[in-house]
This record gives structure tokens, sequence and C-alpha cells, in this order.
């Protein structure tokens, strides 16, 4: 009887040790967090192991992250819709973030990361993250852009918009430029020489907008989509490379292009096009993925979100998933690696940030209005038609200001 009482007592002490050391283990993590990453295989578990390698530098703030995939271009929409079950940390495209700032859903560093920021990451990047004279959030990526993919067998001048259309007519290939999509229409527009800025407050909220396209330059912007427009190699798809003789895309069409073209694959940065004997350098946005924190309640957990979001920004994090995923680094020093420099995709990007325009803040509607002028070069007859679309692009922009301050 003794024996069977021992025999208890042993077990229970057994399981009381099993279950202190079980509560022991999920004690190492002095926070749990959630994290939205991109959707695409693989990024999860590189972020994951990164995290990881936090922790082991970090040992007394680990964290442990469950962490889902979701596309950059759904979060804003997700998160607005519901701050307060917002992921801690959360990957989204810039054009997302004046709705978070005014949905008070982000964190900005603080002064000393701010400065941190400023100096290790491209200005374009930097821009990107601030409203105001605040950064709002952490530069993720330098490589939303776009530039040219092209068949050498075919193209032997990709300099040159009409070269391009000639080949591309004598081969009965496509020309792809989504001209009927504001972020691609702007390249004429900014290779003409004309600007759209808008400016916001620091809640986040659009105050003014400072926009030249319905002038003389930018007659020259519709002459210049005119004559890609009416040629009959023009398609204003870029969603697939099928019978493509050159296409303007970026580097998440890199993968695509290689298999596509093969040994006749060329990359090179956005051609010139001439009006009335003068030629004009095309344009671009370029474009940035950010990371986010999500305000807390708890300060410490704050600090730790924000000491994390900066490691995994860091140069280091960057070169992994750029080794990983071919990303393009925002950071100045993860720029000047060997294998990126030698990327023929970034390089072609970066010839092209030379005469692009870093993507700020734009009111939601723009695009919408701003997308119709590709349609309208492809339409007209005549200049007076030119000049009828870009007076009916100023008025609905002046609309829209109205309507926003309202």
């Amino acid at each position: 009887m003794k024996m069977r009482k021992l025999v208890s007592v042993l077990l229970v002490a057994v399981m009381l040790t099993s279950l202190l050391t079980a509560c022991g283990k999920k004690e190492d993590y002095a926070y749990e967090i959630t994290m939205w990453v991109s959707e695409k295989e693989g990024v999860a578990d590189l972020f994951k192991r990164q995290i990881d390698a936090f922790n082991e530098k970090n040992p007394d703030m680990k964290i442990k992250a469950n962490i889902e995939g979701v596309t950059e271009a759904d979060v804003g929409s997700k998160i607005v819709a519901d701050v307060a079950s917002a992921p801690d940390i959360y990957c989204f495209s810039q054009d997302q973030l004046a709705r978070l700032v005014q949905a008070a859903a982000l964190l900005a560093p603080g002064k000393a990361a701010q400065g941190v920021i400023s100096e290790s990451n491209d200005a374009g990047a930097v821009k990107a993250a601030t409203i105001g004279e605040t950064i709002y959030a952490y530069p993720l990526t330098s490589d939303n852009g776009y530039y040219l993919y092209y068949d050498k067998s075919i193209i032997s001048d990709p300099s040159d918009m009409s070269a391009i259309i000639d080949a591309c007519e004598k081969a009965k290939k496509d020309f792809r430029f989504e001209l009927e999509n504001a972020w691609y229409t702007v390249s004429f527009f900014f290779g003409a020489g004309c600007h759209s800025d808008w400016t916001m407050n620091e809640a986040g909220k659009f105050v003014s907008i400072d926009d030249d396209f319905n002038s003389e330059k930018g007659l020259i912007a519709m002459r210049g989509m005119m004559e890609l427009a009416k040629s009959s190699c023009y398609n204003s798809s870029a969603a697939s490379f099928e019978n493509s003789g050159a296409i303007v895309t970026g580097v998440w069409n890199a993968e695509t292009a290689q298999k596509y073209f093969g040994d006749n694959l060329g990359v090179a940065k956005l051609p010139t096009f001439t009006v009335d004997g003068k030629s004009y350098q095309l344009g671009s946005y370029s474009g940035y993925k950010l990371m986010g924190v999500k305000p807390q309640g708890d300060v410490e957990k704050a600090a730790a979100l924000s000491k994390l979001a900066q490691y995994l920004t860091s140069a280091e994090c960057q070169l992994e998933r750029y080794n990983h995923f071919q990303w393009g680094p925002s950071n100045l020093s993860a720029q000047e690696n060997e294998a990126v420099k030698g990327n023929l995709s970034l390089t072609a990007l970066r010839d092209q940030n030379q005469y692009a325009t870093p993507q700020g803040q734009v009111h939601g509607s723009w695009w919408d209005i701003a997308k119709v002028l590709g349609a309208d070069a492809k339409n007209a007859t005549s200049t007076q038609d030119l000049r009828a679309a870009l007076n009916a692009y100023e008025a609905a922009v002046k609309a829209t200001l109205k309507n926003s301050k309202e």
C-alpha cells in the first residue's frame, strides 16, 4: 500500500515537473505577435528564420511570430477596415501609406530610428515612407518600378520607341505597354517634363495638388502615346508575354521574361519617344515596399517591435531576401553588393530610375482619372481631341481635390 502511494506521489511529481517545464518553454518568449508578409512561396519561412536570428541576438525580448501571407496590395484595405484586429507588423505597398496613417494604423519610428532609416536607405524609399516631416514605416524594397524587356533577335535598338514599333510590326509581334493604367500612363507625361504632386497634412488629408498635365507639355505626352497606341503592334496588357516582341513591366516578371525570351532576352531602361523632331526620355514612377508596426498599448512591446522592424529591414536581411527572391534592396549598403549590382533587371531599373519620379502619396481617385488618358490617346483623331481629354482630366482632378477638402 505504501509502495502504491509512493508511486502515485512520484507520478504526480513527474506530471508537475513536465507541466512546469512546458510553461517555462512557453515563457521563453517575451512577446507573441502576428505578422503579415508577402504571400509568395517561401517568404514567410524566410521571415521566420530571420526572426529566430533576431531572438538569438536579443534574448531579453524574444518574439514568437505567427506569420501569414497576404498580398501586399490588399493589406491597406484589410487593416483600415479593422485596425484593432490588424497584425502587429505588416508589409505593404507604399501607395497605401496615406490611408494607414489616416486610420492611425502605424506607429512611427522614434527619432533615432528615423535618422537611421534616412541615412541607410535610398532617397526614394525614404520619401515613400514619409508624410510631412515624419517617417511612418520602414523601407523594405526599392524595386517596384518598370522598364523594358525585349527580344534581341527582333529589336536591335531598344533605346527608341519608333524603332521598337517598326521592329515589332515587321515581326508581327506585340509591344505590350499598359497605357490604360495610370501608373504607366505617367511615363509619357514625366518624359515630356510634366509633374503631378499631391500634398498632405500631418493627419494624412490631401490639401493641394500641383499638376501641369493639361499643358503644352501634356499635349506632347498625348501625341507620344498616340503614336504607340495607334500602331498595329500595340497591346495594352502586360499580364501576359504571349507573342511579345517588347514588354514594359518590372522585376516581378524577371523569371517569366527569362523563360519566354530565353537567350534572346534583352533588358533596358525605357526608350525615348519623338514629337516634332525632338526626343523625350520616357519617365516612370519608382515604387517601394514598406514594413509597418501597429500602435501598441504596451510601451515595452512597442519598443521591441520597432527594434524587430529595424532588424528585418536591415542590409543583412534585405540581402537574404535578394538571394532567395531577387527583391531589390532599398538599403544603400545592400545595393552595393556585387550580386545585386550584377542583376540585369535591377540594373535596368537603376538606369530607368535616373528618369523616375519617386511615387509619393497620391489620392486614390486619381488613378482612375489618369488611366483614361491612355484610351483617349488611342481614340483621338485630332489635336482638338487630345486637348479635350486633358481639359476633362484637369476638371476631374480639381473636383476630386475639392471633395477631399470638404
